[in-house]
């Protein structure tokens, strides 16, 4: 039984296990996004994460410790330098895991993990406010509400009288020719 073993030893001894995990989280450091087994995938998220929060504290007595388990000196400038600054208002939650599906090889599970503030596609306007954006919501409704708040027309008005303009100007390049 394995009552309070919540250690995923991944099939290896502890020093190949330390090994692995200090090289997958140098290359995810480096590269941001890398893609390996599901299992591994989990173990080095647990790895990594409280690393990434020691490193947003920039104290030599921090990147002593973080570099003790990462053994990589660009690795450790990189996190404290680059990855920091991203994460700096983040509270957690710095990594997420795509599964991608099997392997061709040995059909096992494989998966991206990536640092979330480095991901273009899923990361834009998270943590921004609307105001800061500029962004709306798309419900219409809001947008009539503001529009006549301000003292403006509603939009299908003003839709409405951009369409009367442009059919005024077209008539009126005909009439000149």
């Amino acid at each position: 039984m394995r009552h309070g073993d919540k250690i995923k030893n991944l099939g290896r001894t502890s020093a190949h296990r330390s090994a692995l995990l200090s090289n997958l989280a140098s290359q995810l450091i480096a590269h941001k996004r890398i893609v390996t087994t599901l299992a591994k995938a989990k173990a080095l998220r647990t790895y990594i994460e409280p690393l990434i929060t020691k490193a947003k504290d920039n104290t030599t007595h921090q990147r002593r410790v973080v570099f003790s388990h990462l053994q990589d000196k660009e690795a450790v400038t990189e996190l404290f330098s680059t990855v920091a600054a991203k994460v700096a208002g983040r509270p957690g939650g710095y990594t997420r895991i795509i599964k991608l599906g099997t392997r061709v090889g040995d059909n096992a599970e494989t998966a991206l993990i990536e640092l979330v503030d480095f991901n273009e596609i899923y990361g834009k306007g998270k943590g921004d406010s609307k105001e800061a954006t500029g962004k709306r919501t798309r419900r219409a409704g809001g947008r009539k509400k503001a529009a006549v708040a301000e003292g403006g027309e509603a939009a299908p008005a003003k839709k409405a009288a951009k369409g009367a303009a442009a059919k005024e100007e077209k008539s009126e390049e005909k009439n000149e020719e």
